[in-house]
Order: C-alpha cells, then sequence, then structure tokens
C-alpha cells in the first residue's frame, strides 16, 4: 500500500472507537458521547461491588461470534481518523520487534459513579473562564450565554463521569434566522477561520495547563501536534487512573492562536477502583489482537464470472464437461480453476510493534463505560503514522460473550405524522402562574410549538415540530425554550412529558 493510500484510507475510515474488542486511539478529534453512564445500573459493575469472586465481564462490542473468552470476533472497532486494525478483508498480523514486557499478575476496573457538583463545574468553568453559576437543567449542569447567544458555553452531565463539552459561539446567524438554502453554522464556527499561524505546540500545551489541572489531569499524556482549520492547535490528554495510562478517557482541547480555549470535550469525574481480575501478559494478549484481526474475507457479490455454455450444449447429444464444451479430439479437458479474486489472493498486512504499555481502555461493559485492564501496543506500520492498538488483558475465564440484541427494539416515540417526538428537559412557571417556559432539545431546521392539555390532577406538554424538507440545514441540536399559556394557573400539578409519559423536572 503506498503512503498516498494509506492516508487517503485513515481519513475515509468511520467506526466508534471504544465499543470493541481491539481499539485504536484516536486523531485528536473530540467528541461528547450522547449517552453517558455511571449511574451504576449495569449487573457486572454492582456485582464487581459485592465481596467473593469477580464476576464475569460482558465486553460489549463486535458483530461476529465469539469464544469462550468472550472476545469480539467481528472485526476489531475503528478510531476516526485511523486505520482498520483487522487490515480490512486480508487481516493484520502484528509482530512485535523486541522482548515484549511483563505486567502484574491483576488488576482492577474502574467504573464511574456518583454525582457531579456544582463547585466541581465551576471549577472547571473558571479555569476555561466562563463567568457565571451553573444551573441544572435535567440531568445536565449548564452554563450558557444570554441574549443574543454570542459567548462561552459549558454543559457537564451530572451522572459521573460527567461528559463535557464546551464551546464558544461568536454571533451571525443561527438557528431559525438561518436563511433558506443555506447551511446554518455551528456553534464556535459562524465565522471563517482567522488563519495564520497556530500556536507552537509548547506554548498550547502550557495554554491547556490551568485547565487540566482543574480536572485532575495535570500528570496525563500530553500531545498537541495536530492543528484544525488552519490556526487551532488541539491539546488531548491522556489521564492516568490508578496509576495507569488509559486509552479512551481522553480530554481534547481547542487553542487559539491567543492562548484562549474555544472548545472542549472530556470527562470531569474520574473512575472509582473496583473488583480485581488475572490478566495475561503482553504476549498472549498479542496472540488474541491477532487471531480478532484476521479480517472479514471477501466482500462483494460473491461467485465468479464464467465463459458462457457452447452452443447445443444441452439437448445437443454432445458431452457435457461441466465447462461448457466438449473435448477437443479425445484430449481430457482439464478442470476449471478455483474462483479466486485479488482479495483471496492478498496477503494480510505486517504491521510492527514497537512498544507495549499496560494500562487502562474504555470499554462498555454491560450497559456501562468502564476502564478495563488492556494492553496497549504501538503500531508502527511502514507506509504510515504510528498508532495504538489496545487489547483487553482481562484472563478468558473472567469474559463473557456479549449478549444477543433483542429481536423488536423499542421505538422512539413519534408524533401523529410519524416524526420522532421530542422530549422535554425542563419547565418554569411564569407570571402568574399560567405561562410556562418549556425547554428542550431540537434541530435548527425546524421551527416547534409547545401544546398543553389540562387535567385536574396534572398538564400534559407536547412538542409539536414542523419541518421543510427543500430546506437544506446541517444537522446540530441545540435548545429551545417555548412558552405556552394555561387557562388556570398550574399550582401544585405535575407536569407531564407526553413523548415520555414522564414528570418534567420544574426550574
Amino acid at each position: 500500500m503506498s503512503g498516498t493510500e494509506n492516508v487517503r484510507r485513515r481519513r475515509n475510515v468511520l467506526a466508534a472507537s471504544v465499543a470493541a474488542g481491539v481499539l485504536l486511539a484516536g486523531g485528536g478529534g473530540i467528541y461528547l458521547a450522547t449517552t453517558a453512564s455511571g449511574d451504576g445500573s449495569g449487573a457486572a459493575a454492582k456485582a464487581a461491588d459485592a465481596a467473593g469472586p469477580p464476576p464475569p465481564l460482558r465486553l460489549e462490542g463486535g458483530s461476529g461470534g465469539t469464544d469462550a473468552g468472550g472476545d469480539s470476533r467481528g472485526g476489531p472497532g475503528i478510531a476516526p481518523g485511523e486505520p482498520d486494525p483487522g487490515g480490512g478483508p486480508n487481516g493484520t498480523v502484528y509482530t512485535a520487534k523486541g522482548p515484549l514486557p511483563q505486567g502484574p499478575s491483576s488488576a482492577a476496573v474502574h467504573r464511574p459513579e456518583g454525582l457531579v457538583t456544582s463547585a466541581e463545574v465551576t471549577r472547571l468553568a473558571e479555569a476555561l473562564g466562563i463567568p457565571g453559576s451553573p444551573s441544572l437543567v435535567g440531568e445536565v449542569w449548564t452554563i450558557r450565554p444570554e441574549k443574543d447567544g454570542s459567548g462561552p458555553r459549558l454543559d457537564v452531565s451530572r451522572k459521573a463521569p460527567g461528559n463535557w463539552t464546551y464551546s464558544w459561539y461568536d454571533g451571525g446567524p443561527a438557528g431559525d434566522s438561518c436563511l433558506k438554502g443555506k447551511a446554518c453554522p455551528p456553534p464556535g464556527e459562524s465565522k471563517p477561520s482567522p488563519g495564520g499561524t497556530p500556536l507552537s505546540e509548547a506554548a498550547a500545551k502550557a495554554a491547556a495547563a490551568p485547565v487540566l489541572k482543574a480536572l485532575g489531569q495535570d500528570d496525563a499524556k500530553v500531545t498537541a501536534t495536530q492543528v484544525m482549520n488552519g490556526s487551532v492547535r488541539v491539546v488531548n490528554a491522556d489521564p492516568v487512573v490508578g496509576g495507569l495510562p488509559t486509552y479512551g478517557w481522553s480530554t481534547g482541547l481547542h487553542i487559539a492562536r491567543d492562548g484562549r480555549t474555544v472548545a472542549g470535550s472530556g470527562m470531569l469525574k474520574e473512575p472509582a477502583e473496583k473488583a480485581s481480575y488475572p490478566v495475561v501478559q503482553a504476549a498472549k494478549a498479542l496472540a488474541r489482537l491477532n487471531e480478532d484481526s484476521k479480517g472479514t474475507g471477501p466482500i462483494g457479490i460473491g461467485g465468479c464470472a464464467t465463459d458462457p455454455p457452447a452452443a447445443g450444449v444441452d439437448g445437443s447429444g454432445r458431452p457435457d464437461t461441466g465447462a461448457g464444451r466438449e473435448p477437443a479430439h479425445g484430449k481430457p479437458v482439464s478442470p476449471p480453476p478455483p474462483c479466486e479474486t485479488i482479495v483471496d489472493r492478498a496477503a494480510p498486512d505486517q504491521v510492527p510493534v514497537t512498544a507495549a504499555v499496560f494500562g487502562l481502555a474504555a470499554r462498555d461493559v454491560d450497559g456501562e463505560r468502564l476502564l478495563v485492564p488492556s494492553w496497549l501496543f504501538t503500531a508502527d506500520p511502514k507506509d504510515g503514522a504510528p498508532y495504538t492498538v489496545a487489547q483487553a488483558a482481562v484472563a478468558p475465564e473472567y469474559l463473557k460473550p456479549p449478549e444477543k440484541p433483542s429481536p423488536a427494539p423499542t421505538p422512539t416515540p413519534a408524533q401523529p405524522d410519524g416524526t420522532a417526538a421530542r422530549v422535554v428537559e425542563s419547565v418554569r412557571v411564569e407570571g402568574d402562574g399560567r405561562q410556562l417556559a418549556v425547554t428542550f432539545w431540537g434541530g435548527v431546521c425546524s421551527t416547534y410549538t409547545v401544546k398543553a392539555e389540562e387535567r385536574p390532577d396534572r398538564v400534559t406538554v407536547r412538542i409539536v415540530e414542523k419541518s421543510e424538507p427543500e430546506r437544506v440545514c446541517i444537522m446540530i441540536a441545540k435548545d429551545f425554550t417555548k412558552t405556552v399559556t394555561l387557562e388556570k394557573p398550574l399550582g401544585d400539578r405535575p407536569v407531564v412529558d407526553a413523548a415520555s409519559g414522564e414528570a418534567v423536572p420544574r426550574r
């Protein structure tokens, strides 16, 4: 594979980064998960807190079968911007260049638990230079701009691990004020990048240091090689948890030329140490990695093209040789060659492994995101940049296969016209008690109204969405607040969300 082909391959790869048996370290992008775990609902996580032998872990991810150890066989997971560790249809063989290190005999999983406090959010906000105090909207702590919406915004999930995202919006057309046929710019990108030379890596790391200190990650492994929009330096920090390096738990900060942090995301609350498990050494983990990286096999329609049968084969009285033609002058006919495609003939990718470190990698376990003991291998392909591949190190007897998906997933609540219903985040009583300010998340390309159904014992609110099919607009979400007027003051009646059937918290 040429260097150009490798770069193209790295740019085109799309998949989840931490949900499968093999993981690749991300290339510097930041992403806030839409679902934050950590409420302690996972069965394995609860059992791990109890005394006695540690329970088996169900490592989720992958689509193929499993062996007794429960490792994914459906193909490795891929981080954005990184090559497929399985090598696509041909597979990959990882070969250690030198002796592999010895690790511990056992190590603990780490699980998020507890709730993020207002003080913790305030400490992060001060490090980011955000004025104001956080307010709780549903299950999210938020500090947001007022009036025209320009300025910094911080959102932090209340449940551990406290997924947070920070952005800076400089004003300009957004939401319903976008011109028809034009894409609505996402927060922080309403104005073109000023361009120019970005900060040096050292200066960007220094600018990010106060934020990392507020997060308790001042001992994290920090890199700052990536540049976005020509002038924004990206600082990535992989924290140390329980004395071990981590993968998939990183903090990302975008540093502008003036040293200001203009965007970022990460986890605010460090996970707690839980049950310990026996672990395998690096050599055995590398063997399991290669087993997982065998590849998917040929991808395509299947079968091989063959010559059309000779005229008169069917019903002509000529002998059918099985190849669609008769023997010439009594000579034996050679059997046709086996169906072989270019993919069949291709050898697996050979990738050297130049380092191995024992650490923790983020994995989904029984519906929760945990940090699981893992070996972090540095792969250094000859035609591309080095990357990290993480393989779970928990002994196979303590792993169990992932559950089969439910045959009938629960449908998303829908409106009468079939579109997905919007869920209400919170409600605020205003005026004489008859005005309800209803807050919810929606798309910037739709318009919304709120309807209320009053009963003596409750008030049910429903979000009605109207979209314009011809309108071209970027798919981003923002929070809306719409007011509906009741016939009588709300009083002590609960407000119920028609989409979820649950009571709506008041602000």
